[in-house]
């Protein structure tokens, strides 16, 4: 929580949608005025707090935490907006400027960058609102996420000069600087996750960046001992079918939980930074209340 902008990335499917959710949650009941970004025209978070909103729209969600959805094209027809005025957004409309943003290598995730850089500044450049004092970006899983931070520091080796080189350090600038940006990978308790978590840690340091936080999501509960399991395997020698079933599935979770934690302390032996870990919740689906729950455990 001490970074003015935080990244949440990890392997897909590990929750990382929902782990950036319940840390906005959390810094906002701390206290700070906080904005949860979603890319790729993505709207969950407004939906999940049934509110409405339109792509750009910065939707409050509760007293202190907005949420906005970033579409790439729309964000570039807002700089242009912004910078040259009616006749940026004469520009912006024609076909051949639309079909150039979006097939020149890099250009989407150079506006999508562009947009955060702008939402995070401590004095909104754009002029559309309040500052924020926490930005966290939903960002896209591991390989994603890796090229869209990488892509100010090219294109500003491309441009060299100019405007476009101008705009690229200085979002670059931003991204390194580990006092305003942090990085937090979601990561579950299976190998594949693990190791991708790994390759991101080292994907970063590979361009002077390093991880704030690793968050191990959906750990279960480990509601036995291994003492406990045999003296309950040995008792169902002569039970009834459905108590030997009920073992059975004690066993199994009882391994589960082992493999886990074991996951979990390989982790925090390999990883170079703090390993949080957030229980399963048992819930057909994710509502605020249980946002609330896994915000808890950022406090």
């Amino acid at each position: 929580m001490r970074h003015q902008l935080t990244f949440v990335t990890g392997k897909g499917g590990a929750g990382k949608s929902t782990v950036a959710a319940a840390l906005a949650i959390a810094t906002t009941d701390s206290g700070l005025r906080t904005l949860l970004v979603e890319l790729a025209g993505a709207n969950r978070a407004a939906r999940l707090f049934g509110r409405g909103g339109e792509a750009l729209e910065e939707v409050e969600l509760q007293p202190g935490l907005f949420a906005i959805s970033v579409d790439p094209q729309l964000a570039m027809g807002e700089y242009l907006r912004i910078r040259m005025g009616a006749a940026g957004r004469a520009l912006g409309s024609t076909k051949l400027f639309r079909t150039l943003s979006t097939t020149t290598p890099g250009m989407r995730e150079m506006q999508t960058m562009a947009k955060i850089w702008e939402l995070a500044h401590p004095q909104r450049p754009a002029g559309g609102g309040l500052a924020y004092d926490v930005v966290i970006v939903d960002a896209p899983s591991t390989g994603h996420a890796i090229g869209l931070l990488r892509t100010p520091r090219t294109f500003a080796k491309l441009a060299r000069v100019g405007p476009v080189a101008d705009g690229a350090r200085m979002i670059a600038t931003m991204v390194a600087d580990p006092a305003f940006t942090g990085f937090v990978a979601v990561t579950t308790a299976e190998e594949m996750a693990v190791n991708e978590t790994l390759f991101l840690r080292d994907a970063l340091a590979a361009d002077g960046l390093r991880l704030s936080k690793i968050v191990l999501n959906r750990l279960h509960p480990d509601r036995f001992t291994t003492e406990e399991v045999l003296a309950l395997e040995a008792a169902a020698a002569d039970a009834s079918r459905g108590f030997q079933g009920a073992v059975r599935a004690a066993a199994l979770e009882h391994r589960r939980a082992g493999i886990e934690r074991a996951a979990l302390e390989r982790l925090g032996k390999q990883a170079e930074a703090s390993v949080l870990a957030l229980p399963f919740i048992f819930a057909d689906e994710l509502g605020e209340g249980e946002l609330r729950t896994l915000a808890e455990a950022f406090s």
